[in-house]
């Protein structure tokens, strides 16, 4: 489990700059020109990711399985 890891991907087309994200996970993402943008693209697990991805308002995040590219937030 220590080998893996997860890929954060934000459409900033799309974000509407709630600041949600930056609120569940500070050490994850910060807004960018009022959008958010995740501060490493590539991170080991960790469930605030997937707090801040189910949050989204417009579900503008996603979370991704590193290795096998499975999504794993937002629930499909």
């Amino acid at each position: 489990m220590a080998d893996q890891h997860w890929r954060i991907e934000v459409d900033r087309t799309t974000c509407l700059g709630s600041g949600m994200c930056t609120g569940l996970a500070p050490d994850h993402f910060t807004l960018v020109d009022g959008r958010s943008s995740p501060i490493t693209d590539l991170v080991p697990p960790d469930d605030l990711l997937i707090d801040a991805a189910e949050s989204c308002p417009i579900e503008a995040i996603l979370i991704r399985e590193e290795e096998s590219g499975a999504i794993l937030a937002p629930e499909q």
